[in-house]
């Protein structure tokens, strides 16, 4: 990442002209207070995104010589959302986010008696990089470019290929987070009133359930069928016997161990160019498609958020581009309300009053 200099922030050498350090803070207790103030989160995924998001300020601290727990101030917060934008690649969510993170962080160690200095990430709420929280800022795919891409999983080929079509469903159908699908494990499908279910642990640490349609039992079934690993095993686990056996992941290499989100991104990606689908493909893409199209085929809101695991329906309506779309318009619903075929209402007016 460069670092702006002259006009916003002067740069600092680093000493001895060597490699840009983290200046008087010792490197062992910095690493020490992330981990302390990182426990606190239950979720994993969330402890990985927020050190992602810290080691990019204390990148950027470090070209510039700046100790952050002594030296950084608030003119070091405004050049580094400078820099960012200057790269004209960071999205203003994305610097949103970063920077809530780095205010955590020192909140955190103010609250903990491990400083006496100010959150050099508390700025002015104008300051701060503006998002819409109405448009969504991920792409979703069209009805036909999420059959497409079914139809792509389905006639993959290789040893993985009814994982594939299993991944593929599993994503699209029940807008699943990378994260939960490859954290999952085969103990956790089950029943629930007649229903397929999956249950997982959600974003947050939050005990979640999906239901499973059957162009998704479908796919998961042929899968874990053909698997070594499961070939002695009733899946799932009958009831009473929960925690008996090892955990087993819901999709797994060929070993049997976890897949991983790098794998689930190639192979989206893969598909999405064999589909000649022009859309940078990504597990996310497949989770608001999911939102959009099920809101399209007449689910209510509150059912996609619930799907979701959304705590706010305000998110959720980011996920669905179909909000933009003008055939949804209420003045097309007004309009078939108001009135028939001969432009007049079919109720009498008389005796009714404004």
């Amino acid at each position: 990442m460069t670092v702006l200099s002259g006009e916003v922030l002067p740069a600092v050498p680093a000493p001895h002209g060597g490699a840009p350090t983290v200046g008087g803070a010792a490197g062992n207790e910095l690493e020490e207070l992330l981990r302390e103030w990182l426990v606190s989160y239950a979720s994993r995924h969330t402890r990985a995104a927020y050190r992602r998001d810290l080691r990019h300020w204390l990148t950027f601290l470090a070209a510039s010589g700046v100790d952050p727990l002594t030296q950084a101030r608030r003119v070091h917060t405004h050049a580094w959302l400078r820099a960012q934008e200057s790269t004209g690649t960071v999205s203003a969510a994305t610097r949103a986010r970063r920077l809530a993170a780095v205010s955590a962080f020192y909140s955190w160690l103010i609250a903990e008696d491990r400083t006496d200095r100010a959150n050099p990430a508390a700025i002015n709420p104008k300051q701060k990089p503006k998002t819409d929280p109405t448009r969504p800022r991920t792409a979703g795919l069209s009805r036909a470019q999420a059959e497409a891409l079914l139809a792509a999983a389905d006639v993959d080929t290789g040893p993985q290929a009814a994982r594939t079509a299993a991944i593929v469903a599993l994503l699209l159908y029940t807008g699943l987070r990378v994260g939960e699908l490859v954290g999952a494990d085969v103990e956790q499908l089950g029943h629930n009133r007649n229903h397929r279910v999956l249950r997982f642990t959600a974003k947050g640490g939050r005990e979640h359930l999906v239901a499973l349609p059957a162009p998704v039992t479908r796919r998961l079934d042929a899968y874990l069928a053909a698997r070594p690993d499961l070939t002695e095993s009733r899946v799932p686990v009958p009831v009473g016997q929960a925690g008996t056996r090892e955990r087993r992941p819901l999709v797994a290499t060929a070993s049997g161990a976890r897949v991983d989100r790098g794998a689930v991104w190639r192979l989206l990606r893969r598909l999405a160019t064999t589909a000649k689908i022009p859309v940078k493909m990504s597990p996310h893409v497949l989770r608001h498609t999911c939102a959009t199209l099920a809101r399209d085929a007449g689910a209510r809101l509150e059912d996609v958020q619930e799907q979701l695991g959304h705590a706010d329906a305000r998110t959720t309506r980011r996920y669905d581009h179909g909000g933009q779309r003008l055939d949804r318009a209420p003045a097309y619903t007004l309009a078939a309300y108001l009135t028939v075929g001969d432009g007049h209402s079919t109720e009498s007016a008389e005796g009714e009053t404004a």
